[in-house]
């Protein structure tokens, strides 16, 4: 029986709602096997952003040329639902670890939105130690889980937006919060230092990202329905389009020939437009991501399309 014709190398991205339970790299193995279970065309796949087993939600998968913006996804804000659950620390800061302190404190809903403004703005944290924080080299949950003794470094990270759900007057034993966090934030390390700035300690027992830069959970598909559109060879129904990880930056129509500059890495001269970040476009197609002074075009990244 003859294979069918391979369909063309997709570009773009796959929003997935990552389930409890994996990681982020067989998410992207996932991916790469639907791509040859659908019979596409070779392409690279790469995730914008880690979320931990323990997590679940937004992950960004990026195909093709749109693997050239996974950076950008790296340094993209947040948003994250979260539950801390007060009573017990554990070593990893979440329900996976062993609990290396206890209290029978529990806080009110009044207590916790009072130390909220404590951690809004520009903060401090210590991010957990089992995470994947290079220290010379080696992962930093390689080494705790080794059983060294390390110091972790205290970071700058910004909470652009923290708020807690849920009522009630009295005692909690667990509180949902939602963060809008700047890149490098641990919200495993914001829960630890909510509960003991409420005179308390806590771990994190749920964590969803529902919102990564601008991909947010409503076109976010499971891995069963991954599976669905690789058989059916439908891939392309789910794919956002390369231009979709970039919707805060405008684009700027070129014309065919300022385009082909473009695609040689060339600079174009004599261009009408403010100074700034720009997408160039030939007749809605992307050609590059282009820094403007005002008098010209200079490539930052340049498509392949």
């Amino acid at each position: 029986m003859d294979e069918p014709d391979l369909k063309p190398a997709l570009h773009g991205w796959l929003i997935l709602d990552k389930p409890v339970g994996i990681g982020s790299t067989p998410c992207v193995s996932a991916v790469k096997r639907a791509l040859r279970e659908g019979g596409y065309t070779k392409a690279k796949v790469g995730h914008g952003g880690t979320l931990d087993p323990l997590a679940s939600g937004v992950l960004p998968i990026a195909l093709g040329e749109a693997t050239k913006l996974a950076g950008r996804m790296l340094d993209s804000a947040k948003v994250y639902d979260f539950t801390i659950g007060f009573g017990a620390e554990t070593d990893t800061l979440d329900a996976e670890g062993d609990v290396t302190e206890r209290s029978d404190h529990r806080p009110s809903r009044a207590d916790i939105e009072a130390v909220l403004p404590q951690f809004t703005g520009p903060i401090e944290q210590i991010p957990p130690k089992y995470s994947a924080l290079k220290i010379d080299g080696k992962p930093a949950y390689a080494r705790a889980r080794a059983g060294e003794d390390i110091e972790m470094k205290t970071r700058a990270v910004t909470v652009h937006g923290l708020k807690c759900s849920g009522e009630g007057p009295g005692p909690v034993d667990e509180i949902t919060l939602t963060a809008h966090v700047s890149k490098g934030t641990y919200i495993r390390s914001l829960g630890r230092d909510i509960a003991r700035a409420l005179n308390t300690v806590g771990h994190i027992t749920m964590l969803r990202r529902i919102k990564a830069g601008p991909f947010t959970l409503d076109g976010a598909i499971s891995l069963d329905k991954l599976d669905e559109f690789a058989k059916s060879r439908t891939l392309e129904q789910a794919l956002l389009p390369l231009a979709a990880g970039l919707d805060d930056i405008p684009a700027l129509s070129v014309a065919p020939d300022q385009a082909r500059q473009l695609r040689m890495g060339q600079r174009v001269i004599g261009v009408s437009a403010t100074a700034g970040l720009y997408l160039a476009t030939d007749q809605s197609v992307p050609v590059a991501l282009v820094e403007c002074d005002g008098i010209e075009l200079k490539v930052v990244r340049g498509f392949n399309l």
